[in-house]
């Protein structure tokens, strides 16, 4: 055993923190985005910046995430609006970014749409909108955020990029009258981006992972929950009889911010409490 595998050891009690690390959450000011950004806060994060779309959401996400109370001296939430679907949004959020910051250690690409129609009629227009945020901006994003990512990267204390996509990705979405074909084949599209991202960005010290979440309750999800049957008809499909709640997604994400998750590289992690593993309903 190495000097190093021995230090690491004897740290054991720290392998969950996030002690003055810098996070960015895209889609960050409600849902997971919001329930992840709060975990990165309470885990030790100096600085987590929130970005959407909507200026006055931000502000309010930041405003909550500025009250909580576990959060570290001098640790802050910062809002910085943006439009994820536009390169030159993007381009924007990294140079808004490096205005207080000198690199990232952790970047959740957490933003995206989806679309529910049937299949004689889903209009090409929202799936290019699905598939343009879904897939073609978390690729840019990340490009753009890389050399931020890079900056304080080491093979023992490496970046991470972790990205939003959804056991639907996993297996075939909602059919029939709302059917979410272009955001299933996002959430298909976007893992797979992933490890192909894991690989390339490997050797320069990021590691690239997904989370495929299941059902939420959230604004996004409480539409296709209700055309599902409603919450206790998914809760009663689900094994362990329950949907997801923020600490679920919050946990999961500071697992693998943190050094626990230092060798996870284009793993994928279903939280669903594994209803993707007993089918359709």
């Amino acid at each position: 055993m190495s000097a190093t595998d021995q230090v690491h050891l004897n740290d054991f009690p720290s392998i969950f923190s996030l002690d003055g690390k810098v996070a960015v959450v895209t889609g960050g000011s409600r849902g997971l985005g919001l329930h992840a950004a709060s975990g990165f806060l309470q885990a030790g994060c100096s600085k987590v910046y929130i970005t959407s779309r909507k200026p006055q959401a931000c502000a309010e996400a930041v405003a909550a995430l500025n009250a909580l109370p576990n959060k570290k001296p001098g640790a802050q939430a910062i809002s910085v609006p943006a439009d994820n679907s536009k390169m030159a949004e993007l381009d924007r959020l990294v140079e808004e970014v490096r205005k207080t910051t000198d690199h990232v250690d952790i970047l959740f690409a957490n933003a995206g749409a989806t679309w529910g129609e049937r299949f004689e009629t889903h209009p090409e227009m929202m799936f290019s909108k699905v598939m343009n945020l879904n897939v073609k901006s978390v690729f840019y994003l990340v490009q753009k955020f890389a050399p931020l990512l890079t900056v304080r990267a080491t093979r023992d204390e490496p970046s991470r990029v972790i990205v939003t996509g959804s056991v639907a990705g996993l297996g075939v979405g909602t059919l029939g009258e709302h059917a979410t074909f272009s955001y299933s084949a996002s959430k298909a599209a976007v893992i797979h981006l992933t490890k192909s991202l894991a690989v390339e960005l490997g050797p320069r010290h990021i590691l690239c992972n997904a989370i495929a979440p299941g059902f939420f309750p959230s604004k996004m999800a409480d539409g296709l929950i209700s055309l599902q049957g409603g919450l206790k008809v998914l809760e009663d499909h689900t094994p362990n009889k329950r949907l997801g709640r923020p600490e679920d997604i919050a946990g999961l994400v500071v697992f693998l911010g943190s050094r626990a998750a230092s060798h996870l590289n284009g793993a994928v992690i279903a939280a669903d409490g594994g209803s993707h593993l007993k089918g359709k309903l």
